[in-house]
């Protein structure tokens, strides 16, 4: 079974559900959700997650909306230790940095996102949902 850490955008496709980029979102998750792969998300997803969502929503709706999510991945850490690598890596985006230490800390395998560009550096596949769901 496939560990793939999940970018914010991917999450956000799902919940807010972005027009174009749900349907591959929704397949992903469901596949998780039957156990076929194993979705993680870095802590700061998450919390980036909420933030978005209580704008569109509110902060108890966003909050009910993320308690039902939060059973289709598993929500990784962050720490002192991807900081320090992301702090100290090439990537121009520290988010996205935090994104790819979060996965080469956790071992994961695949990083799928939209933003293919931002993680030029990555020695992890990245790939978009959609590219994902067509090696299935």
């Amino acid at each position: 079974m496939k560990n793939i850490l999940v970018d914010t955008n991917i999450i956000i496709d799902l919940l807010t559900k972005r027009r174009e980029y749900y349907k591959p979102a929704s397949i992903l998750f469901t596949l998780s959700d039957y156990k076929e792969v194993n979705l993680c998300i870095s802590s700061l997803s998450f919390a980036n997650t909420y933030y978005l969502l209580q704008k569109e929503l509110n902060a108890n709706k966003a909050k009910e909306v993320l308690r039902k999510f939060k059973l289709l991945v598993k929500v990784l850490p962050m720490d002192d230790k991807i900081i320090d690598l992301s702090l100290n890596s090439d990537f121009k985006d520290f988010e996205d940095a935090i994104q790819y230490y979060t996965a080469i800390e956790n071992k994961l395998e695949v990083i799928i996102t939209r933003n293919l560009k931002d993680f030029k550096l990555s020695k992890l596949p990245v790939m978009k949902a959609d590219e994902f769901l067509k090696l299935k």
